[in-house]
């Protein structure tokens, strides 16, 4: 039987990139580019890509770059995005929570909820932050976003979707959020891309920064930086506040 995420991107691409949370890849990458100081050299890889839109910018920029995602929907369209951009994009189907790669790559990204924390159990969220962080070189830099648990104790994360989704977003409704499990159940309704209508039963988990700062330690990273992640403009400026409903992490080693 599929899980909720694995039946959310079947036949879910083109209408994917029309989400609005999918509209800020020109300055996410440009904060990436800085990450990895601009050096062409680095070779990234990037876990849970969807339609690839930061692999295929970092490609157009001139970096290395390797995909991955579980959907077979998803990548058809990453590769014919790639196709059309006219940039190479190394695009592989895995699941993040067992990935082959050791030490093969120079910075890893996760950006946007890439599988991470999307799992129904902590365990396999955290097999995926291990075996991304297998495949990075020492030093490596690995950046990611994640769901800020700090939001839902403060607001309303139903009544957020509601005010920032577009004409064309999913819809989020009959959220839960439990204070035992820190994840938040709902129904997500969408439309794929033949027009069918989907209702999802879904679960995602929360983090707070304590407990992402500990689960990198144990991962052996050296320095972990947690900030709040905007849409479209990513930075090391933006301290963390509850308003926040993503966090930006960046762990080095």
């Amino acid at each position: 039987m599929k899980q909720w995420y694995e039946e959310l991107f079947d036949n879910y691409a083109r209408k994917y990139d029309n989400e609005s949370f999918t509209k800020g890849t020109i300055g996410e990458c440009d904060f990436l580019e800085e990450e990895a100081g601009f050096n062409k050299e680095c070779r990234i890889l990037d876990v849970g890509c969807g339609t690839g839109r930061h692999a295929i910018e970092l490609a157009r920029r001139g970096y290395s770059v390797t995909g991955i995602d579980l959907s077979e929907s998803q990548l058809a369209r990453a590769r014919e995005k790639a196709r059309e951009a006219g940039v190479t994009v190394d695009f592989q189907r895995h699941d993040a929570r067992s990935l082959p790669f050791s030490r093969e790559f120079d910075m890893v990204i996760m950006l946007c909820e890439g599988g991470f924390p999307l799992m129904e159990t902590d365990e396999m969220n955290y097999e995926i932050l291990r075996y991304a962080t297998d495949a990075l070189t020492k030093p490596g830099k690995f950046i990611f976003t994640t769901l800020n648990g700090l939001f839902p104790l403060f607001h309303s994360i139903e009544r957020f979707h509601s005010e920032t989704s577009e004409k064309d977003d999913a819809v989020y409704r009959n959220n839960r959020f439990d204070l035992m499990t820190f994840r938040d159940h709902n129904i997500t309704e969408v439309e794929d891309d033949d027009g069918n209508k989907k209702e999802l039963v879904c679960n995602e988990r929360y983090y707070v920064p304590c407990e992402i700062t500990w689960l990198l330690k144990t991962l052996g990273y050296s320095r972990i930086d947690i900030y709040g992640a905007r849409l479209g403009a990513f930075s090391r400026k933006d301290k963390l506040q509850t308003k926040d409903y993503e966090m930006l992490v960046i762990g080095e080693w």
